[in-house]
């Protein structure tokens, strides 16, 4: 089964968006663990908010919104795709995962299971 998953970092946790060396050497020890054990299947991180846009729809009406989003307490600081058995399994890489961002003092991570092209039918039905 493929999982994303998302981490989450308060908006103005500096030391979420600005990355220490540190942070970038327990970061490719991780990734580089997870490729060896053929769980990691991609993942990037991903700018602040305040360079990106939300496009939103209501009935027919479709908005957009320049970022910075005040309404949101935290934002996505960047994803993973991984390989696991199980969301056991995807859960303690995420456990992991969290642990590689030691400077940050508050975040999450959202594990969900990604919908395999197979299951599709199923979830027409």
């Amino acid at each position: 089964m493929r999982f994303l998953l998302m981490h989450r970092v308060p908006e103005d946790a500096d030391a979420a968006w600005k990355a220490s060396p540190e942070l970038h050497r327990r970061m490719n020890a991780f990734v580089d663990k997870l490729d060896a054990n053929g769980v990691f299947l991609g993942g990037e991180g991903v700018h602040k908010p305040s360079t990106g846009a939300a496009v939103r729809r209501r009935g027919t009406e479709i908005s957009s919104t320049d970022g910075p989003f005040a309404e949101a307490k935290e934002v996505i600081g960047g994803f993973m795709i991984i390989q696991a058995k199980d969301l056991a399994e995807a859960k303690s890489v995420a456990e992991e995962y969290i642990t590689c961002f030691a400077g940050v003092e508050e975040m999450s991570v959202e594990v969900r299971q990604v919908v395999e092209p197979e299951e599709i039918p199923q979830l027409l039905a």
